[in-house]
């Protein structure tokens, strides 16, 4: 149930095409992450978040990564690089303008198809 979710208020050149292709490449590369099927994989995008980042309202990003299990200190030094790197490729928000916070679930306390993990 990795589930990967991008909040930003950096402007979408080409909606269609961008955030596509953004979730895709998150999806897949969550999977990876993770070593986990990409079936389970959810990628959230939401757009134009009024958002503000060292009191300016430059672009900036928060993720969100969730995850059944412990991420390790590892996991989530390479996760971070990883995705700061796409968001500045893709969105154009710098590095050091990206927050990423990362939760470790516990199976029962997340459902899917009518039950939990």
């Amino acid at each position: 149930m990795p589930l990967i979710k991008v909040q930003t208020s950096a402007a979408i050149n080409d909606p269609a095409t961008q955030v596509q292709g953004l979730l895709q490449t998150l999806s897949v590369k969550l999977a990876q992450h993770f070593g986990k099927p990409e079936s389970y994989v959810m990628t959230i995008f939401e757009p134009n978040v009024k958002m503000t980042f060292g009191g300016t309202v430059k672009p900036t990003c928060y993720i969100e990564i969730k995850n059944i299990g412990t991420m390790t200190p590892a996991q989530t030094k390479a996760m971070s690089q990883d995705f700061c790197s796409v968001i500045e490729a893709v969105l154009g928000v710098p590095k050091n303008r990206t927050y990423i916070e990362f939760n470790n679930a516990t199976g029962s306390m997340w459902g899917w198809n009518g039950d939990t993990f």
